[in-house]
């Protein structure tokens, strides 16, 4: 699994125009699942954001996780996080994994990472052409891939 994490303002998703879900102070997370993924990354990658610590303390100090600050979080399928470019000018998806176990993976990692934060993890609509707005704090953008946890 691969997730871009921003700390974000705000992030409003819309799916054919129409507001879907959105945010405040928190984190927006573009989540991409690999074929071979599997329920260790999904717990490993869930108790790693949740744990993140990229929010500032008193002392301006990245020191604090989303939980610290009681951030919200908004979660959205992103399959072209496994994208291949290496080859010629169009991106090769074969990495990434195909719908039905995509879907449950990325549902399954949102019902991990609301276990820590006891409540709502707003989301995208799986498989949906969406457009996202957001303001990135910072910036701060991470990267992290369950495949690199040692």
């Amino acid at each position: 699994m691969k997730a871009v994490i921003q700390r974000v303002s705000h992030s409003k998703l819309k799916v054919d125009k129409s507001l879907f879900s959105e945010i405040g102070f928190g984190l927006m997370i573009l989540l991409g699942i690999t074929h071979d993924d599997n329920l260790e990354d999904l717990v490993w990658l869930a108790k790693k954001v949740a744990h993140l610590r990229i929010f500032d303390d008193e002392d301006g100090v990245m020191n604090k996780s989303v939980m610290d600050v009681d951030g919200e979080i908004q979660v959205v399928s992103q399959f072209t996080l496994f994208a291949l470019t290496k080859k010629g000018n169009r991106p090769s998806y074969i990495n990434a994994a195909k719908g039905d176990f995509a879907e449950k993976m990325y549902n399954n990692f949102i019902k991990e990472l609301q276990k820590y934060l006891n409540k709502n993890i707003k989301t995208g609509k799986f498989g949906y052409n969406m457009s996202i707005d957001f303001e990135n704090l910072g910036p701060v953008t991470i990267i992290i891939d369950s495949k690199n946890k040692i």
